[in-house]
């Protein structure tokens, strides 16, 4: 009878005398160190691979001083567009680099989810964390905790963040408006505790400020399409305008129900623009002009971000944002004569 096979897992002397090198020759390859020759390189990964070897979680964090796993803390309930794609591509671009993520959900409104969930990483050895959706009350409970580790946000600015510029792209919205003819614009804003809600609306009303314009009336929403049709009702039923500023696609497509319900047509009597380039939003009905946000970039910064806060944290200088692009579609068109 064969002898049974061992379940013993190979180890970090097995692969170094395979490949014919010390053990610490290996701890360099698997730390990525620079001292190791490419030939020997070579020989290592070549002996890991023929081994099938699995180094442990553990053994590594104590090499590297930290671990190899990375939180998000996500704020935004997990419904929307943008955050998700953000922490699909987080995931990602950890993985490739070795990193495991692992996410806890919070209520946004609830100082005390924040705080457990914060808990809940940093129990784990959390290396970073990236905040996703950070309301003012997350902001606060976050620098409260005082985690101890790199924090990154999806929002705002700073060496801290890993940001879009959502001012300049709300202002290229009023001057496309604006280009085509339209001066009586309405704003429908996101919520007022979000900090790229509130740069969309001052970057979108500072350019209709340039050109001696204010908004018509502004209306803020919850960035549902059902908020977006509530807000818009409101608007039709006031000052007549010919152009709303939409803070995302999802509030431009309930504005567009409204509009529908009031009998306006969409743009030939009021033309609409969104934010964020929504997979749906080119099949709306017309086809939304909106800004595209790269959100699978934005994610992979986040993460470089984090290594690169973890590296050298004296080096780690403020990114240069991401700027979503204009993308002109069906829903905008010149003001009714």
């Amino acid at each position: 009878m064969a002898p049974a096979r061992s379940t013993n897992q190979p180890s970090i002397r097995d692969v170094a005398q395979r490949a014919g090198v010390s053990h610490m020759t290996v701890s360099r390859v698997l730390n990525d160190s620079d001292n190791v020759s490419a030939a020997t390189r070579d020989r290592v990964l070549a002996a890991i691979d023929a081994l099938d070897f699995r180094p442990s979680r553990t053994a590594r964090a104590l090499a590297r001083g930290h671990t190899q796993l990375l939180g998000v803390l996500d704020a935004t309930g997990g419904l929307l567009y943008g955050p998700s794609s953000t922490i699909n591509a987080i995931e990602l671009a950890g993985r490739a680099v070795g990193y495991s993520v692992t996410i806890a959900g919070v209520d946004p409104g609830d100082a005390d989810s924040v705080r457990e969930a914060l808990a809940h990483l940093l129990s784990q050895d959390a290396a970073g964390l990236i905040i996703i959706g950070p309301g003012a009350q997350t902001r606060e409970a976050v620098a409260a905790a005082r985690p101890g580790v790199p924090v990154v946000t999806m929002h705002g600015s700073g060496e801290a963040a890993a940001f879009t510029e959502q001012s300049a792209a709300a202002a290229e919205a009023a001057r496309h408006l604006l280009g085509i003819g339209h001066t009586r614009i309405a704003l429908i804003a996101g919520p007022s505790d979000w900090s790229e809600a509130a740069a969309r609306r001052s970057g979108f009303v500072d350019a209709l400020a340039a050109e001696g314009l204010d908004p018509i009336a502004v209306e803020s929403s919850d960035w549902s399409a059902q908020s977006g049709f509530t807000a818009g009702t409101r608007l039709l039923a006031g000052d007549p305008f010919t152009a709303v500023f939409c803070a995302n696609d999802q509030i431009a497509l309930g504005f567009m129900h409204a509009a529908r319900e009031h009998g306006k047509r969409v743009p030939a009597d009021i033309s609409v623009v969104g934010f964020d380039d929504t997979p749906e939003s080119a099949h709306y009905a017309p086809p939304l002009t909106t800004l595209r946000q790269d959100f699978a970039e934005s994610g992979r910064r986040a993460v470089d971000r984090v290594l690169a806060r973890l590296a050298a944290p004296e080096k780690a200088g403020a990114p240069a944002p991401l700027v979503p692009q204009l993308v002109v579609r069906a829903s905008t068109a010149p003001p009714p004569s």
